[in-house]
């Protein structure tokens, strides 16, 4: 996963609609408008009561683009929805071999439809990410924009209007008393961030407001950019960032994540954070099964972890949906030929792992947890500040599906 905290992207595609765009971000081109919707409806709702939750939702089936009755044998389907307005989107940018297009949404948050995660509200502020992590399951949400999962790390989408819309949706009651995860299927500070600062204009209208319960999951030690607001939101809701690392091997990590920042630049920004008195943590996910699973793998991160400072340590084996396999698999044929065959049986039958290897690693990290006096969620905030809710994240749930 990034971390493999998931959400359900389906409802990013219902919250996905022509507006006007407005400089709230540097663009270096100029960009032209698309018509305004005035007719759409709000659509924050509320919390849905959650059975049995975990880390990772149902995948939804790919979007059904209409009925092909009226279209000729053969013809490809006029894309509709996010896929239209991907295909309309215009061009920002390009370097590094990456795409930059600007993508008019309606929503900034999106409202979480699957019992089978832990929060109410997920903000992406990007489609795509560029870290291109191999096991990346996110993957599969490019698909919905008529695009090849493979696209998913050289196309990455920019949410247009993200400082005015999250202002908007923050505003709306029904968001009050609910959790809103920041990064659940793209990072938010990947490379774009830097340029784009959608996660940032987010995080300002955060400080506008109180009571809020916030998380940010991130493989990226440019989290502590935003320093200066994360403190600022923290004198009156509750925030913990979340930096996940799957190994500390680094050339093991630039294979398994090529653009992500260094492990130890990770660890970094957890002792940065935790110094200035961020609630921090540290995410082992995914977990791969014969590359990061040893139990010296396992051990050596839970230690630095601790010794950066990080309050909670949490595991998560690999969540492998098709998208994934597709890129993952042929990746493990030519790097790990030996382990092919094995990801290749396991994943064939499930998205997930045998349920007695979950239980083994579950089992592993919960004893290196008790090891180094690490806790397995966030901890409370602070009494000072106003009381917000507080998440469970459930990491410490039987991590079998």
């Amino acid at each position: 996963m990034k971390s493999e905290i998931v959400l359900d992207m389906a409802n990013e595609k219902r919250n996905t609609v022509p507006c006007f765009p407005r400089r709230v971000m540097a663009i270096a081109t100029t960009i032209p408008t698309a018509p305004q919707n005035s007719s759409s409806k709000g659509v924050l709702r509320g919390r849905r009561k959650l059975s049995t939750p975990t880390l990772f939702p149902d995948v939804p089936a790919q979007w059904d683009s209409g009925s092909s009755a009226l279209r000729p044998p053969g013809s490809r389907p006029e894309p509709v929805g996010i896929a239209r307005l991907a295909s309309s989107s215009p061009l920002a940018d390009a370097k590094r071999g990456t795409e930059y297009f600007l993508l008019p949404v309606r929503s900034i948050l999106n409202h979480c439809d699957s019992d089978r995660v832990p929060f109410t509200w997920t903000v992406n502020p990007y489609r795509g990410c560029e870290f291109g992590c191999q096991y990346c399951y996110a993957r599969y949400t490019h698909e919905y924009m008529d695009l090849d999962s493979a696209d998913f790390e050289r196309k990455i989408y920019v949410k247009q209007d993200c400082g005015p819309l999250a202002g908007r949706d923050l505003a709306t009651e029904k968001v009050q008393g609910e959790h809103i995860a920041i990064g659940t299927a793209t990072d938010p500070y990947q490379p774009a961030e830097r340029e784009y600062g959608a996660t940032r204009a987010i995080l300002e209208q955060m400080v506008l407001r109180k009571g809020l319960s916030v998380s940010i999951t991130t493989k990226s030690n440019q989290v502590v950019r935003d320093l200066d607001l994360l403190l600022r939101i923290a004198e009156h809701s509750s925030i913990q960032v979340n930096l996940s690392i799957t190994t500390l091997r680094r050339r093991l990590a630039r294979l398994l994540e090529p653009r992500a920042p260094r492990p130890d630049l990770r660890l970094a920004a957890v002792r940065e954070l935790r110094d200035a008195g961020i609630s921090t943590g540290v995410l082992a996910m995914p977990v791969l099964p014969g590359l990061t699973d040893s139990e010296a793998d396992l051990y050596a991160l839970a230690r630095a972890a601790r010794y950066a400072g990080a309050q909670w340590f949490a595991a998560r084996v690999v969540f492998l949906v098709p998208a994934a396999q597709k890129q993952f698999l042929p990746f493990l044929e030519a790097k790990f030929p030996k382990l092919a065959p094995r990801y290749r049986e396991w994943f064939s039958r499930s998205n997930y792992a045998p349920e007695a290897y979950c239980k083994e690693i579950s089992a592993r990290v919960a004893a290196l947890r008790k090891k180094y006096n690490l806790g397995t969620r966030p901890a409370e905030p602070d009494q000072q500040r106003e009381k917000a809710p507080q998440m469970t994240l459930g990491f410490d749930l039987d991590p079998a599906p």
